[in-house]
Formats: C-alpha cells, structure tokens, sequence
C-alpha cells in the first residue's frame, strides 16, 4: 500500500534552494549519492563483522552508476546496508538531525556561496533534485526478506510517497528522473568524468558501462559488461608521492563532506607498538556545530581498512573536534566491540600519537605559511584555546600557538604569541602580564593599564570567553608567570626604581587615614581601600584577591544562571591619592558629601571594571548631586 507524507517546512524550503539556486554546482549531486553509497558499503561491513549473514552470497560490495538515455534516468546503485522502511522516511524525511535552524541561519542568498552548506549540514541526498524533476529511491536492508524492499518517491513539491516493495538484493537504487534541460548528464563521458574528478579516491569499486568499442566500419557497439571506473583504493594506504593535492582535497570533500577545499592535511604511518596510519585534515570552515559540545561527527576510524566508529570524542579531544580525516589501525582486532573499543589502551595511544600530528601540522604552519595560519586562528582559534585546559600533555606546545591581541597594537588583531610577547619584554620585567574583559575596547581603556602605558609595558588583551579558561590553567608559559594587572597586589619588581619605591611607601604612609575614611564610607561592599601602585590618570579602580576569581569571570558565571554557586569575594578599592577628586574627599568636612563622594569613585571603578551597579538611581542621584553643587 502507497503512503503519502508530507515534508518537514524546513525540508521544503530545502528543496526549493536545490531546485531553483544551485544550477551552476549541479555536479555535486553524483559525488553525494556516491559518497552516501559508499557510507552504506562501510556500515555493511561493520555489522557483518558481528553477523557474516548479512553478506549472505553477495560480499563484493560495490557502486554502480547507469544511464537510461531512453528513459532519461541516472540510476546510482549499492549493495550495501540498505534501509528499511522506518529508517527510509526518517533519513529522507527530514534533516532535522543534521543542524536545519543552523543551516538556514547560514544561507546568503548567493547559489555559489550556499553550495558549500551542502555537505557541512548532511543534506548531500537533497542535491539530487538539482538536475532531477522527480526521485526515486529502492531499498531493501540487509538481513531483511525480499518482499519487505521500500520505494520512496518525490517530485520535490513538498511530499513523498513510500510503499513496500519485492527487490531481490539488498542495498539500494536511487534514480534520478532528469529535468528537461540536463540532458548533457545522459552522456556516458560525462559521468565517467564526474566520478573520475570526485570520486576516484572511494575504497568501494564503482562499475559503470564499459565503452563501445568500434567495428571496422567506425559503428559504435555498445556492451552491457561493466569496469571499474575509480582506483577503489583507500587514499590513505598508497604513497605520498603517488597521490596529487587535487586527490587529496577531493577525499577530503567525501570524508568531510564539505564543498570547499581543506586547508591543509597531514598524511603519515606510524609503525611500533602501534602500527596505524592516518589522513587528517583542517578545514578552511568552521562546521555548523563547531560549539555544540556534544559533536555527532569527527575522525573515521578504520581497522585494515573496514570502517568501525565515526565518534568525535574517541579519536581527537574536543579541542580539536574540528578536525576531519581517518585513522587506519593494523593493530586493533576487527571484531572488537564499540563499547570495549572506548576502553582501549590502544586507542588512547592511537589518539595521543594522531593530536601530536595534528599539533606538529599547526606549528609549521604557523612558521611556514602565516596566511593560511591566519585563516586557521580565526576559524578555530577559540577552540583550540580549550586545548590548555584540556590536554595537560600538550599545555605547553598549544600555548604555543595561540594568539592574543595586545596593548603593543594599535586594533583587536588577534597576531601576538606568548613568544612574541617574551621577545618584547623590558630590562627587569619577569612577568608575562595580562587583563580579561567582556569586550577589547573595556581592556583596552581599562584604568589597571595606565602604569604599564607609563612605562611601556606590553600587556596581553584577552577578551574571548575561554581566555578565563585559559589563564586559569596556564600559570606560566617558558619560565613566565602569567600575571593580572586586576588581581593581587602589583609588583613591578625591577622595573620599579627606588625612587619610585620610596614614593610609594610614603603614599601608603600617608594615605592610610584617607584610605580608612572611605573604607568606613563603603562599609561591607569592599574588603579593603588601598593605595594604589596601578593608577596615574583615573581616581580608583577595583582589584579582585591574588587567589580569587576575576571580577570578569564572576560576571560570566552569573550571566550563565550559576551566581549562587560560586564564591563571592569581596574586591579591594585602590585609590589615586593625586587625582583631584580623591583629594577633594580628603578635603571634604561634610560627612554626608564625603559618604557620597566615596560611593561615586566605588561606582565609578564598578563600571569602568565592566560591573553592573546594584541601584543605579542613587548613582544618578549622586552624580545629578554633584554636578549641581559646581554650580
């Protein structure tokens, strides 16, 4: 019996990029149905590792790509997994799995620009519909019987139709009823060309009709018997040397299935403990789930050649889930088990050895093609930061490569290393400093810079949410502590003069009451006033404890709905003995005007620390206050 579905509205709005925007990338359409059927090859030879019964006679998996000029049909078939009809209207019923808000979010309006979205967001099937008015597609899943087949159909308006169907071999057929004008497709040397340009790499053989050969009289004599048309070699097994960049980014392409080119790749074999070899690449673009922190999606893994697990986190660290490629093990026994795969030493050593290569591939191009570099930090940059809370192995070489904006520019560039900053540092400076914010432009005109800018004093501006994350689990970095300008007492060390020391000691000496009356002013709302070390142009400025949580993070994790979990500490008011309104609240006899006065420097300080104030009408009440009394 035919059932009628109708599509998600998501879907339908899909299907109507493919069918009217995307004309001028028609050819991706065979390299996603040949990928797809190649990922059905690869399940197939998983679950026969566990049940040799789904092979039954038929063990040579394989491709077939056909056209039907008469008919005017491409009809790409598999004897791989197949589906049955459950899996059928889900996997082709929607996209909702695959990220849709994210992939409408994305979309520009532009045909050349979106194509790329294709593959990012697993709706490579879609494409189908590109060059094709109406779809079909028969499936029968392996270990089923041969009346429980299913045909899908659609013509792309919004429904599809499913019924059970008799197919005597398991996998599935998916033919493409062309459009008018996409006659060009039916022509045998097209398709050859197509799949030979992006599908030459697929470990599956794929047939199609062999050539005709010519009688003597020039009469072409068309044959029914197939050849392989693709290597039907995995890339990754043959040498360096043998394969061209252009081999490569179109692997890449399948194994990631990304429409745009990688940015660079890594290829290697390890032999010793392990013997493995591995193809892993870095993408020029961020996929649509880059932050979700539960990724469906990374490194293939394969054991002599037969796919095992596609699983993010079991092959590379979150902080590198981006990454894309296979790994290959000669080592790992084919018929283990995904749930004691998880727990393998084995693994873990094919894991560290594989982030080693990864890192090594970062560090050259970050020596040797800054450009590309470039490209690779503002994409992952982020992401790679969460690396140096992570992977404690590798803390020391990802410090390595991360990049900071800093007072020593002049914009928010993101291009100063920890090494570039040690190079710069000042005859007697020992420490590697530092100030987080909600924003470059509150770090940049932070008042706890101002005695670095006197004396010239480079301090990094970290400004992205994981820089907290950073900083707290990198104390120092090449035999530098890292140290905030906003926390702790500020200790210049040797780049203090004594000169500047005595002067110091005999502002505290003689601040010390002023200090007190504005303490007792501001009551419970700091810990403590001080004179300060940091300030040569603003009245005051808050400073959280050495040991305690930045101000900056504490606002984080309250705007994340975790402030009553966490410890509050009290910061401490440093003050500027020579600004004029410090001193005019020495002055001040009026008790009521000096309280006042005092509680505009804290709330002051509050807001130039990028705080939010506990009542804003009574600041506006003091300032309005103040103002009129100049009059």
């Amino acid at each position: 019996m035919k059932q009628t579905h109708v599509f998600q509205t998501e879907v339908k709005q899909l299907l109507q990029l493919m069918i009217h925007s995307l004309y001028s990338n028609k050819e991706i359409f065979l390299r996603e149905l040949i990928s797809n059927a190649a990922d059905a090859a690869d399940k197939l030879r998983f679950e026969a590792l566990h049940d040799s019964n789904l092979l039954a006679d038929d063990a040579a998996l394989a491709i077939t790509v056909t056209a039907d000029a008469d008919a005017r049909t491409i009809t790409v078939a598999d004897n791989g997994i197949g589906m049955s009809e459950a899996e059928i209207v889900e996997h082709l019923g929607t996209i909702a799995k695959s990220g849709t808000k994210a992939f409408f979010e994305k979309l520009t309006g532009d045909a050349q620009k979106d194509a790329h979205l294709i593959g990012q967001f697993g709706v490579g099937f879609y494409s189908a519909f590109i060059v094709a008015d109406k779809v079909t597609v028969e499936s029968r899943r392996a270990g089923l019987p041969e009346n429980q087949a299913v045909r899908w159909q659609s013509a792309g308006d919004g429904e599809f139709t499913v019924e059970t169907i008799s197919k005597p071999t398991r996998g599935t057929a998916v033919i493409l009823h062309l459009k008018e004008d996409q006659d060009d497709l039916l022509s045998d040397w097209t398709l050859r060309r197509i799949v030979t340009t992006y599908s030459d790499h697929i470990s599956v053989p794929i047939f199609m009709k062999k050539a005709p050969q010519y009688d003597d009289e020039g009469n072409p004599q068309p044959s029914d018997e197939l050849e392989t048309v693709n290597q039907a070699q995995a890339l990754w097994t043959r040498p360096k040397n043998d394969i061209s960049d252009e081999q490569y980014q179109e692997f890449y392409k399948h194994v990631a299935h990304d429409f745009d080119d990688a940015l660079a790749w890594t290829h290697f074999k390890v032999e010793g403990r392990q013997d493995y070899s591995g193809l892993l690449y870095i993408p020029k673009r961020a996929p649509y789930d880059l932050y979700e922190r539960d990724p469906k999606h990374g490194v293939k893994l394969y054991v002599k050649r037969v796919f095992i697990m596609d699983d993010a986190k079991k092959l590379m660290p979150l902080y590198l889930r981006w990454v894309r490629g296979v790994i290959d093990s000669s080592d790992l026994p084919l018929n283990v088990s995904r749930e004691i795969l998880q727990e393998s030493k084995d693994l873990d050593a094919i894991r560290s050895g594989s982030v080693k290569k990864v890192l090594s591939l970062l560090e050259d191009l970050q020596k040797n093609h800054a450009e590309k570099y470039d490209t690779f930090w503002q994409t992952f940059g982020n992401a790679l930061k969460e690396g140096i809370g992570e992977d404690f192995a590798n803390k020391d070489k990802i410090a390595a490569l991360c990049r900071f904006a800093s007072t020593h520019n002049s914009d928010d560039a993101q291009n100063v290393t920890l090494a570039d900053y040690i190079a710069r540092m000042k005859d007697g400076q020992d420490q590697i400093y530092y100030i987080t914010a909600d924003s470059y432009a509150a770090a940049k005109n932070s008042p706890h810079l101002e005695i670095f800018a006197k004396k010239g004093v480079e301090v990094l501006l970290l400004t992205d949410r994981v820089d907290e994350w950073v900083v707290g689990s990198l104390s120092e970095f090449d035999g530098k502590k890292l140290t905030s300008v906003a926390k702790g007492e500020l200790d210049l060390g040797k780049m203090a003069d004594e000169t500047e020391k005595a002067e110091q000691k005999q502002a505290e000496e003689s601040g010390k009451e002023l200090a007190q009356t504005i303490q007792a002013a501001l009551g419970d709302k700091v810990a403590a006033v001080r004179i300060t070390t940091r300030l040569t142009e603003s009245p005051a400025c808050l400073v959280a404890g050495e040991h305690d949580m930045s101000l900056n993070l504490a606002r984080m994790l309250e705007a994340a709905g975790a402030g009553g979990q966490i410890p509050h500490s009290k910061p401490t008011l440093e003050i500027n003995p020579e600004h004029l309104l410090i001193q005019k609240i020495a002055a001040e006899s009026d008790e009521r005007k000096r309280n006042d006065l005092s509680e505009l420097v804290y709330e002051q300080a509050l807001l130039a620390e990028g705080g939010k104030l506990d009542n804003p009408a009574a600041f506006v009440k003091r300032m309005n206050g103040l103002l009129l009394s100049l009059q």
